[in-house]
């Protein structure tokens, strides 16, 4: 149960577009949107920022989302997971590679490249932060710069909903909890598991 509601629909009018542009993604509108929105600005200024990480060509939107698992996941926002499994897969992310991003780094579903991804979102997304200068070496070796750039971005965005969603204990909706139980399972996936 959310520690905190969402702002009634009634009082949510000024952010219809910003939230049918998320919705236009993902299939829904999340809970912590609407949350957030108790916040003055908050809203706004985190659809800029997503807009901004996600809205860019550098990194593609499939790759981020599983980026953002990983994060998600190191960080143990299962709020975040789902979402963000739920979203690959609504990207075309087949859902045999989404079930082993658990086992990413020996899962034959991924490439060296993609490997080089989500270790940085592994390690980026621990508390404390493990990043190395080895795992820029290895990312170097697939990406440049800007693309680079463009997945720490999105590993940060997450960090900020990792915590947001965490302590708020945000109610996940329907279907991205239905997908986090049936393909996020068997990774030790828990519906409803918030810290605290």
């Amino acid at each position: 149960m959310a520690r905190i509601d969402p702002l009634p629909a009634d009082q949510l009018e000024d952010h219809a577009e910003r939230f049918a542009a998320v919705e236009a993604l993902m299939g829904f509108v999340p809970n912590s949107m609407p949350t957030m929105a108790r916040v003055p600005g908050l809203a706004e200024a985190f659809s800029a920022l997503g807009g901004a990480v996600f809205g860019n060509a550098r990194v593609p939107l499939a790759l981020n989302q599983m980026v953002a698992q990983v994060a998600s996941s190191a960080a143990g926002c299962r709020y975040c997971q789902a979402h963000t499994a739920h979203t690959a897969k609504n990207l075309g992310v087949p859902e045999e590679k989404l079930a082993d991003l658990w086992i990413f780094d020996r899962s034959e579903h991924f490439d060296e490249a993609e490997r080089a991804a989500l270790t940085l979102a592994l390690h980026a997304g621990a508390v404390p932060n493990t990043t190395t200068e080895a795992h820029f070496d290895e990312l170097r070796k697939h990406y440049d710069d800007d693309q680079i750039a463009g997945i720490v971005a999105t590993i940060s965005v997450f960090g900020f909903l990792n915590r947001w969603n965490d302590t708020m204990a945000t109610d996940l909706e329907d279907k991205p909890a239905e997908f986090g139980e049936r393909i996020l399972g068997a990774g030790g996936w828990e519906p409803g598991r918030h810290t605290g």
